[in-house]
């Protein structure tokens, strides 16, 4: 019988955060074995480990109950704490390589290479319908972009935060928007204040209305406003997000002018 651990990260408290499953020891375990237990633990993503040839190397992949998604940030730090390790990792993920840093109670974990591109008028139109929202709802300051930061996530800003708190969406089609132009998640923030922002991510391709914390769009994000111009000096954000659903969350994303690579910091527990 598989061991899977629950850990919740971007939060020390196990009632907070984003649980995630962690296989630490997948061996032997097939595509479709992987899918059903992601299935089965029901969180919207279960990472499984893999042997790797290279000390404090591992090979990770990540399922949510209905897909495999190339990279997953929450579980990425809940797998680290789970380790019981201290120092540095090395995951080599479907996306690429990514490093970890961790103390063995909180983890940092550097992106693969981010990148943005504009949304087209055809699909900003398709995504506001099926979120209920109007063009004027969103913050001019922030145009809509697709982000990448081993995955790939569709970036809205909303202009108030009560436009944000009232989230009420279309699943099938804004899961069929994200599909088409292989997303996973759309990440809608509201900036509080500087280097402050509140966020809410829908991830319907996974079969989850909604995530507590996502590590990758938090990725995304951050070179996302690398890409727009709003990173000439390094920048360290602080994202809340999970508050509307109870499940308070925290991660904080360093950015560099000069560096496309993101690093995303949160804490873990076992639940």
């Amino acid at each position: 019988m598989t061991d899977v651990l629950r850990y919740t990260a971007f939060s020390t408290d196990p009632e907070g955060g984003n649980p995630a499953g962690v296989v630490l020891d997948a061996t032997g375990l097939s595509d479709r074995d992987m899918l059903g237990i992601a299935a089965e633990v029901g969180y919207s993503e279960t990472a499984f480990v893999f042997p790797h040839s290279e000390p404090d190397s591992f090979h990770v992949r990540y399922y949510s109950p209905q897909v495999e998604v190339p990279f997953c940030g929450h579980a990425t730090v809940a797998t680290a704490v789970a380790m019981e390790r201290t120092g540095t990792l090395a995951f080599h993920t479907p996306a690429g390589e990514v490093v970890v840093e961790t103390d063995g109670a909180t983890a940092t974990l550097t992106s693969v290479p981010t990148s943005a591109m504009p949304v087209s008028a055809e699909d900003l139109d398709t995504a506001l319908q099926a979120l209920g929202w109007e063009h004027d709802e969103l913050d001019p300051r922030y145009p809509a972009h697709w982000a990448f930061g081993g995955a790939r996530h569709l970036v809205l800003a909303a202009r108030t935060r009560e436009r944000l708190a009232d989230l009420r969406y279309d699943f099938h089609g804004l899961a069929d928007l994200l599909r088409l132009n292989g997303a996973v998640t759309a990440h809608l923030v509201y900036e509080r204040e500087a280097d402050v922002f509140d966020a809410r991510d829908p991830f319907p391709v996974g079969g989850v209305v909604e995530d507590p914390a996502t590590g990758a769009a938090a990725a995304a994000f951050g070179g996302y406003l690398r890409t727009i111009g709003k990173v000439r000096r390094p920048r360290t954000l602080t994202i809340h997000q999970g508050d509307d659903m109870g499940r308070p969350s925290v991660l904080s994303v360093a950015v560099r002018h000069n560096r496309d690579r993101v690093r995303v910091t949160g804490a873990a527990v076992r639940i």
